[in-house]
This record gives structure tokens, C-alpha cells and sequence, in this order.
């Protein structure tokens, strides 16, 4: 393939694959790679037929080496729970890609796809499950299509897509359609459950929670956070506080920023102490506008697609 063909190739399509990519691996690092991995071989070792459109053939590259990076992923042991990297989806930013308006009529839109409760809901899978649940839920791909892509016969597809789906049933239970006045009651739920914590106002912050509230934080073992998830008003009302009672008189600035097409914060604190020096927030809230999740990213591998404040 000439030098130019590969030049327009990657302009043309790395935007696509790197949300593809994500959405996949749910790791900003590895979408990098895999873009690059699979452009690679598209100029040494391109499709054989050339009559044929060349995104699907990038997509059936792509998506086998996103398998084979998931689940080499999830065999090697990983300090607390795992979090998807944040990706900011506003302004000039490179990664705003995630979210590239590509017209689909699937079950989830591009968005939803992108945010945190989806993409942590998508642990639950198997790597090919996920793989045809982005296929087809999202991007819209026929059953033929997808076996294709994977190489599977399409009732064999059927059938792991309905398992998927029904892996994904409790994050069906609980989906919260995005639309502007959500997006708004999160930015400021999220505001007032800084507040609570700035003040140590531990009764604020209950008033804040959902009963059935979740606490997930990831330090990747490079920092401290909870190695398990904390369950409940009560518990996660009780490690915020003292979390915060911890970092009191620490300099610090924030931002809000849409990370992962939803509202987050971006807090900087002070060098030379024992904490992170960067950390992403960010919750989800149901329809009575309680906050029913957090996400808590320390990691600094972590936080590649984040911009400095």
C-alpha cells in the first residue's frame, strides 16, 4: 500500500476505530495501541479483495486484537476494582473521538456507550460477548455481519448476544436515558457532594446518596483506594468522610469537565503529600436525582486522556 494510501487510510478511519477500540478494551492506552496495531497491518498485510468497503475489514482486525488485549488483561491480577480510563468528550481534545457522530439506529447510543456505568456494566461480559454487544447495540451490526467479523456462525452469535443481554439486565433496571436536564441535576449533584466532603458535612452527604449507593475507586495499587466495592449509604457516607478529614488542608484546584460524555471533576492536589495528585470524580444519579454511583480514578496510567487544569 503506497505511503499516501495509508496516510488518507488513517485519517479517514482512526477516529472510528479508536472509539471502537475503547469501547472495547475500556482503556485509552490500549485503544492507542490497537489503532495503530490494526493500521499496521492493514498497510503489510492489507484485505485481499478490493472491491470490498475497507472499514469492516479494519473492524474484524480491530475487534480480534481488542479480544485478545481484554482478556490478557483480565488474567493478570489488578489491585481493587478496575475502572475504565476517563476520556474527555468536549473542546479540542484528541479523544473527543469517542464520541464520533456516526449515525446508528442501536439499542445504545454513542454517548451512553462511552460512559462509565455502561462501560463498567460491560465488565460483567466475556471478551466475544462484549464484542458483539458493541457490534450490535451499538454500531448496529447485523447477527451475519458480526459472525462474520468474528468468525463465528451467526447462531452461535444469537446465542452469546442473549446471554450478554441478560448479563446486562441489572444495568437495564437502572438506565437512565441521557438527555440535557440529566446531564444538568448530575453536574450539580456532583457539585453539592464536593461541598458536603469540602466541609466534612457528614449528614449533607447522606442526603445526597441513594440507600443503595456504590463506591468504586481505582488506584491501580499506585495509590491508596478501596480494594473492594463500598456498599451503601451508610459505609460510603463513612469512607468519604474520613477520606476527606484526611486530606484536610491540602491545596487543591478543580474543574468540571464532561469525561465520558457526562459530568466529572478533575482535582489537583498539592505535590509532596502521600495522595494522588490527580483524580478524576464522577457519579451517576437516578431519576430522583440521588446519587446511586461513584467513580473514583487515582491511577495515573490511568488518566493519559485527561487534561491538565
Amino acid at each position: 500500500m503506497a505511503a499516501a494510501d495509508a496516510d488518507g487510510l488513517a485519517r479517514e478511519h482512526r477516529r472510528y476505530l479508536w472509539g471502537l477500540c475503547y469501547r472495547l478494551t475500556g482503556s485509552a492506552a490500549d485503544a492507542d495501541d490497537l489503532v495503530q496495531e490494526t493500521l499496521l497491518r492493514a498497510i503489510e498485510r492489507p484485505p485481499v479483495r478490493t472491491d470490498e468497503p475497507v472499514r469492516p475489514w479494519l473492524t474484524r482486525v480491530a475487534v480480534n486484537l481488542g479480544i485478545d488485549r481484554l482478556r490478557a488483561r483480565r488474567r493478570r491480577a489488578y489491585d481493587g476494582p478496575w475502572l475504565p480510563s476517563p476520556v474527555e468528550t468536549e473542546g479540542d481534545f484528541e479523544q473527543e473521538i469517542a464520541i464520533e457522530p456516526v449515525e446508528t439506529e442501536g439499542r445504545y447510543d454513542l454517548l451512553e456507550s462511552v460512559s462509565m456505568a455502561f462501560l463498567v456494566a460491560l465488565e460483567a461480559l466475556t471478551p466475544r460477548q462484549r464484542a458483539i454487544v458493541l457490534l450490535c447495540d451499538v454500531f448496529d451490526w447485523s447477527v451475519k455481519e458480526a459472525a462474520d467479523a468474528l468468525e463465528m456462525t451467526e447462531p452461535a452469535v444469537k446465542t452469546m448476544h442473549h446471554r450478554a443481554r441478560r448479563a446486562l439486565s441489572a444495568y437495564e433496571a437502572s438506565r437512565t436515558r441521557r438527555t440535557p436536564e440529566h446531564v444538568e441535576k448530575t453536574r450539580d449533584a456532583l457539585g453539592r457532594f464536593l461541598l458536603a466532603l469540602a466541609a466534612t458535612d457528614g449528614k449533607a452527604l447522606e442526603s445526597l446518596l441513594d440507600a443503595e449507593v456504590r463506591h468504586l475507586s481505582d488506584g491501580g495499587g499506585e495509590f491508596f483506594a478501596a480494594r473492594l466495592p463500598i456498599l451503601g449509604r451508610d459505609r460510603v457516607s463513612r469512607l468519604m468522610m474520613g477520606l476527606a478529614k484526611r486530606s484536610t488542608g491540602t491545596a487543591e484546584r478543580f474543574a468540571f469537565r464532561m469525561v465520558n460524555g457526562m459530568p466529572a471533576v478533575v482535582l489537583e492536589h498539592a505535590p509532596g503529600r502521600k495522595i494522588a495528585p490527580r483524580t478524576v470524580v464522577q457519579c451517576d444519579i437516578g431519576e430522583d436525582g440521588a446519587i446511586r454511583a461513584i467513580y473514583w480514578v487515582l491511577a495515573t496510567k490511568k488518566l493519559s486522556a485527561v487534561g491538565p487544569i
